[in-house]
């Protein structure tokens, strides 16, 4: 007996000292996605209470442990993570946001919400897709983002893109409001992306209502970045490389040239060794550019408050030459906490610089490049300035040396942009708080210009010369003032009824002053002033003052059932006496159905129905069109002389008011296995009336303006978005895929007692491009319809029946169809040829990590999207007068080759008409942006840095279009929509980059 109690005690002790002889240690950092540590984590062995909590650096040490041991990481707002122990000593373990904490707040207009109570449609964009993309302007980061938003970039440095949410609603400006920490402010140049931390699009009448006057456009709020508590971070990150692009239109040699100009008759008068000469213009105005941005920041904070500091440089050189742009960025964001009364400020202050692209009579280098003759050289040391250029229209004189354009002249735009505000919130009682907050937008621009006198060409032709030197200034100062005080109060009664109301006065002042100069200097280059002979001077100046009221009421029982209502009363200072003020209510439901017991214990974990209605404003016009006006520029006999005079300009309207925009919005959201799965799909229709149509007035009114403003418009826009997304965190490899597809149609309902007008001017006097008409979309394309070529002198003839025998248009020329039926190819005869808004946008963004590397990829693109390309026109279509072209004009039609597709050259001046010849299909697929990158494992780190992460990135690398211009996307003003006049294409980019933390 005492033998088996002793084996027994002995296998006992053998078994715990094999136990004891097992146990270890493990330890290591817990941070986020972007490498920061995250302190306060709670560590617990998994089935026990044993544990620790992660310190101010994230690190954390817990002992004893088994390699059959699990340990769970959970923080709040995070993701919780269950790791096996196994035979590690370290572990670093990376949190991810949850999805539920993805869409816990959202920042809406003048506050947050949960996003379970959203009822309205709003797309949010997190600081990680913004700084995916190294931009200059935050605005381009945010293309194919979000469902709904189009953005339509420019390539060159410093340039805004164009930014439309939801289609157009005005024949006016149809720019977004942008409000940055609830700063109102014209556009988002002046703050860098990476002191964003995120972006919502408000894109219905319960979220825009609230900014009344001015949310029919919708609103783009930014919310900027804020230091945590915790310990002191240091970050820096930084990036660089080079753009270029690689495309080039076809044009014609130099003995190409030569054979078409013999074509045109026309033999250029010029030494034979100059045609031995076979200059590349496109390669002489594209150069490789080199961009890099460097971005420094501090933040920290504690119970008490927090603070941000950071700076940047950003320098990025232009793909033509002599183009680039830099900006310095400096930004201070604190708040301080006193018991009931918190104090903050944003601030940042931004300097910038650019060097823009010039043209030459009006055309972009490009036009030039590509209607230059080959045969002659860049330059030449025997002209004035030393550039050569055409002396004669052998040389193909419309075209300028577009080197000599960029290059010669010197012209510097520089910016002062000031955005910040100051606040403070007083917590009067519990749940009652009364904020007041000043914010400022404050900005500078100073333009200069200098060109010294010239000559392109010593022959005595001065086709292309300037006698003089001349000097150019612009100086535009603008400052607007925003006072907004709120009263808000919000309490939950019996633990499900959640209210809360808004009370709200805003008042918004905003000034502007211009001031402008030129001067010609006849004696030398050297001096680069004004000076008392020669001299022109302007000035100009503009102010608009805004007061607004608003209250909202929100309600949700335990974010189930869920209501919306608000009352905006604003009025504005371009509006007339008879109707200054405007009224914008909006009411919104929503239906959040998986809460409801019927689907708690189901896979589905969201799904909610909701809809919104309501109606907002549009003030986007001119100052003080509702008065009458002077102009001058009139002389006046008066005795024996001429005096100087003012008239009347434009007539008085006192009943002039606001644009006004119903909208109604119905929206599903939806997600299943805890959001792994979600979707959202919405439908908009909005209907804005009263929309400012210039009309003719009667001579009787004596008014020079020749028209007068009015509320007579009337456009409908609709149309579906759907967003689709799938999130996959568990394990050593994690991705996540999101798809947003958006379309937009519009219509116009009403002009008055216009039946169209005209818009999109094409060169060279040969009509307009663009028109507006009741029953047809906005802005579109309006000219003859092609059905051909004229092969036979009885072709013509069948045509032109009211007009036998007329020997203008001949065999060879362009077939136009005669669709009045009068016998003739008249203005007539033009019809709707193409409509420049895509059938829908969409965007693409994937993700993928595996351990420490990473890999993102975003494809965005349009479809169904027409374009009128005037460079074709230069290349193929306007070959009634020689200069430069596409070597297809060498395949023109004669008597021997009938060609199907190219007329004769010169032709009839019918040929170069606006028609559809030069109507091209834009639909485009672009690989917007790849990188892939490598963060250092923590342990290797964690006595100097937080984060080490490498990177490299490649932007716009594949454009998958059957567009034959350089750059299918094309931005442009209303009237000028999807019109490519050689617009600056957008770079294709190679970059490499570091992100530190301390």
């Amino acid at each position: 007996m005492m033998k088996k109690f002793k084996f027994a005690a002995f296998a006992f002790f053998l078994m715990c000292s094999q136990f004891i002889l097992a146990q270890n240690s493990v330890s290591g950092v817990v941070s986020d996605n972007t490498g920061t540590p995250l302190p306060g984590v709670s560590i617990i062995v998994q089935g026990t209470t044993r544990g620790t909590t992660a310190d101010f650096d994230g690190k954390y040490s817990i002992d004893n442990v088994a390699p059959t041991d699990k340990l769970t990481f959970s923080y709040i707002g995070m993701t919780t993570q269950i790791i096996s122990i196994g035979s590690a000593s370290t572990l670093n373990v990376t949190l991810l946001e949850s999805s539920e904490a993805l869409d816990e707040v959202v920042v809406v207009a003048y506050g947050t919400q949960s996003r379970a109570a959203v009822t309205g449609a709003v797309s949010t964009i997190k600081s990680e897709d913004i700084a995916a993309l190294p931009v200059t302007n935050a605005e381009q980061a945010l293309q194919g983002r979000a469902s709904g938003l189009t953005i339509v970039n420019s390539g060159a440095p410093g340039s805004t893109p164009l930014v439309i949410i939801r289609g157009l609603g005005t024949f006016g400006n149809n720019t977004p409001l942008f409000v940055i920490d609830g700063v109102i402010v014209g556009n988002l140049s002046g703050i860098s992306p990476n002191d964003i931390e995120s972006i919502s699009v408000l894109k219905d009448a319960s979220t825009t209502a609230l900014y009344g006057a001015q949310g029919s456009n919708g609103v783009v709020l930014v919310t900027t970045k804020k230091g945590k508590s915790g310990k002191g971070t240091l970050a820096f990150n930084t990036y660089t490389g080079f753009q270029n692009n690689t495309k080039r239109y076809d044009v014609m040699n130099s003995v190409q040239y030569l054979q078409h100009a013999a074509n045109l008759g026309v033999f250029p008068d010029r030494p034979l060794e100059v045609f031995t000469n076979n200059t590349d213009w496109q390669n002489e105005i594209f150069q490789s550019g080199l961009i890099q941005d460097y971005n420094l920041s501090y933040s920290g904070g504690n119970e008490n408050g927090n603070y941000l500091f950071s700076g940047e440089y950003l320098g990025q050189e232009g793909i033509i030459i002599n183009t680039g742009f830099e900006r310095y960025s400096f930004r201070a964001n604190s708040s301080v906490n006193f018991g009931r009364l918190t104090v903050g400020e944003s601030m940042s202050v931004s300097f910038g610089k650019q060097r823009p692209e010039l043209d030459g009579g009006a055309r972009s280098l490009l036009v030039h490049a590509i209607k230059s003759a080959p045969y002659l050289p860049v330059y030449n040391p025997n002209n004035l300035g030393g550039f050569q250029g055409p002396s004669s229209p052998g040389d193909g004189q419309d075209a300028e040396n577009p080197v000599r354009i960029q290059t010669i002249q010197t012209a510097i735009n520089k910016t002062l942009s000031v955005i910040g505000n100051v606040y403070a919130e007083l917590e009067i009682v519990d749940d009652l708080k009364f904020k007041s907050q000043v914010g400022l937008d404050y900005f500078t621009f100073n333009g200069s210009s200098f060109t010294p006198s010239f000559n392109d060409d010593n022959t005595g032709s001065n086709t292309h010369q300037q006698d003089f030197a001349s000097y150019g200034r612009n100086n535009q100062v603008g400052k607007t003032l925003l006072f907004t005080n709120s009263l808000n109060y919000s309490k939950t009664f019996g633990d499900s009824h959640n209210f809360d109301f808004l009370v709200l006065a805003e008042k918004y002042e905003s000034t502007f002053t211009e001031f402008g100069g030129g001067a010609r200097n006849y004696i030398t280059d050297d001096i680069v002033q004004f000076g008392a002979d020669n001299l022109s001077l302007g000035s100009g100046s503009g102010e608009t003052s805004r007061m607004g009221y608003l209250g909202r009421i929100n309600y949700n029982f335990d974010s189930k059932y869920i209501a919306s209502v608000s009352l905006r009363r604003d009025a504005s200072s371009r509006f007339g006496t008879n109707s200054r003020w405007g009224t914008f209510p909006s009411a919104s439901l929503g239906w959040n159905i998986s809460k409801e017991n019927f689907l708690v214990d189901t896979q589905i974990s969201n799904l909610k129905l909701r809809g919104s209605y309501g109606f907002v404003g549009n003030d986007k016009i001119g100052d003080y069109l509702y008065s009458a006006t002077l102009t001058q520029g009139f002389q006046y006999p008066i005795g024996d002389g001429n005096g100087a005079g003012v008239t009347a300009n434009g007539g008085a309207n006192p009943d002039l008011k606001w644009e006004e925009t119903e909208m109604l919005n119905v929206g599903l959201d939806f997600g299943i296995y805890n959001d792994r799965f979600t979707a959202t799909v919405e439908y908009y229709q909005n209907t804005s009336d009263d929309l400012l149509v210039s009309l003719p007035a009667p001579l009787s009114n004596g008014i020079n303006a020749g028209n007068i403003t009015a509320n007579v418009g009337s456009v409908e826009t609709k149309g579906f978005e759907v967003s689709l997304g799938y999130n996959d965190y568990e394990g050593d490899f994690t991705w996540s895929a999101n798809l947003n597809i958006g379309t937009s149609t519009n219509e116009v309902l009403s002009l008055g007692n216009l039946e169209f007008f005209e818009g999109g001017a094409m060169k060279d006097g040969k009509g307009n491009i663009s028109r507006t008409s009741v029953g047809e979309s906005l802005f579109h394309f309006y000219g003859l319809e092609s059905d051909g070529i004229y092969q036979t002198q009885a072709e013509v003839d069948a045509v032109f029946t009211a007009n036998p025998g007329q020997t203008v248009v001949q065999p060879g020329d362009v077939r136009y169809k005669d669709l009045n039926g009068d016998g003739n190819i008249t203005s007539d005869d033009r019809a709707i040829i193409a409509d420049p808004y895509p059938d829908f946008t969409y965007g693409l963004n994937l993700s993928a990590n595996y351990k420490n590397f990473d890999l993102g990829l975003f494809v965005t693109g349009i479809q169904g999207v027409d374009l009128y390309n005037t460079n074709k026109y230069d290349l193929e279509g306007g070959a009634n007068r020689l200069f430069n072209g596409s070597p297809v004009l060498l395949d023109s039609w004669t008597a021997t080759n009938p060609s199907l597709t190219q007329p004769r050259v010169p032709g009839a001046p019918q040929n170069h008409n606006v028609s559809d010849r030069y109507v091209e299909d834009g639909s485009f697929a672009r690989l917007k942006n790849v990188s892939v990158g490598y963060t250092i494992p923590g342990d290797y780190l964690s006595n100097y840095f937080s984060k080490i992460r490498f990177y490299v990135s490649g932007q716009n690398l594949i454009t998958i279009s059957d567009y034959s211009g350089l750059d299918p996307e094309i931005a442009g003003g209303n009237q000028d929509y999807g019109i490519d006049r050689g617009n600056y294409p957008q770079p294709k980019s190679a970059l490499f980059g570091v992100q530190v933390s301390f």
